[in-house]
């Protein structure tokens, strides 16, 4: 006699976001521009700070798997599949 709950708008019912929200371009700015400047203090840091070797290069490596994270948020490298063409 009770009837599933409706899902609310722009969530589908899989637990995923429709396409507009995939397609924010404001909200890919955000995320991805937070995403390269923390990658800017992060290699800030291992210049301010007296620590070396091992330490700094992982530090750096860090920085660059941000900022590179942060450029792939940005751009949006992976094609959207048109549901019609299925």
């Amino acid at each position: 006699m009770s009837t599933a709950p409706e899902a609310p708008a722009g969530v589908t019912p899989a637990g995923g976001t429709s396409e507009r929200f995939q397609s924010c371009w404001s909200c890919r700015l955000l995320s991805g521009g937070g995403l390269f400047l923390s990658a800017a203090y992060v290699f800030s840091a291992t210049r301010r700070l007296p620590i070396g070797g091992v330490a700094s290069i992982g530090m750096k490596t860090f920085a660059a798997f941000l900022a590179s994270l942060g450029v792939v948020i940005i751009v949006d490298p992976v094609p959207k599949k048109d549901p019609k063409s299925d």
